[in-house]
C-alpha cells in the first residue's frame, strides 16, 4: 500500500564517455523500456550535478542515485548504500563539469536549500574500467557493468514500492550474501553507510 503523496526521485549520475562511469545513465536507458511507477520521477542527470543538487530541493521524500562506486567488491556488484548527510548549510564549490561527485552534490543541496534534505540511498555497481585522469574519453562499459544493468533494473523496481510504502524503510537487494551484515564503509570520493550488497 502506498503511503498518500509519497515523492520519490531516482536520479542516474556518471559520465556516459568515461567506461563504467557511465552505469547510472544506462540503468536509466534501460528504465525506458521497463518503466518505474507514473509517480516516481526518473531522470538522467548525467555529470549536470547542479541540476541535480537544485532538484534535491523539490520536495522528495528520498532519492535513489544509481552510479557506479569503487567499494571492493568484484565488478559487477551491485550495493545499497545509504550516506551521511550533511550536517547543514556550508559553503562548498559547485560540482566540477566532468565528474559528478554525489557527496559534493549533496553538499552543495545542503548549501542552497533551507530545509531538509530528502533521504537518500545510493544503487551503486562495482566498476571493472574506471579511466585514469589523463583519459577524457573512455566510451563503452565492461561486461560486468553491462550485465550488472537488467539487474539493477529489476532491484529498483523491486525498492520502489517498498519506499513509496514508507520512505524511510530499509530495503534489501535480492542477494544479501556477499555483505549480510551492515556496516560503515569508506566510499572513494562517494559517501558511504552500507545497507547491502549483491
Amino acid at each position: 500500500m502506498t503511503r498518500s503523496g509519497t515523492r520519490l526521485l531516482v536520479a542516474g549520475v556518471g559520465n556516459i564517455f568515461l567506461a563504467d562511469d557511465a552505469f547510472g545513465p544506462e540503468v536509466l536507458r534501460a528504465l525506458e523500456r521497463r518503466p518505474l511507477r507514473a509517480e516516481v520521477r526518473a531522470r538522467d542527470f548525467g555529470i549536470r550535478g547542479l541540476d541535480l543538487a537544485y532538484e534535491l530541493l523539490d520536495g522528495y521524500d528520498v532519492t535513489v542515485l544509481v552510479d557506479a562506486a569503487e567499494r571492493g567488491h568484484p565488478p559487477g556488484t551491485l550495493s545499497l548504500i545509504e550516506p551521511e548527510l550533511p550536517g547543514g548549510p556550508r559553503a562548498t564549490a559547485p560540482p566540477e563539469a566532468h565528474g559528478m561527485d554525489p557527496a559534493k552534490v549533496l553538499a552543495l543541496a545542503a548549501h542552497l536549500g533551507d530545509g531538509p534534505l530528502p533521504r537518500v540511498l545510493v544503487l551503486a555497481c562495482e566498476p571493472q574500467v574506471r579511466p585514469r585522469g589523463d583519459e577524457d574519453i573512455l566510451p563503452g562499459i565492461s561486461a560486468p557493468v553491462a550485465d550488472a544493468v537488467e539487474r539493477a533494473v529489476d532491484a529498483l523496481h523491486a525498492l520502489v514500492p517498498e519506499l513509496l510504502a514508507d520512505p524511510m524503510s530499509s530495503p534489501r537487494l535480492s542477494r544479501p550474501e556477499e555483505s549480510p551484515n551492515p556496516s560503515a564503509a569508506g566510499l572513494a570520493a562517494r559517501p558511504a553507510r552500507d545497507v547491502e550488497d549483491r
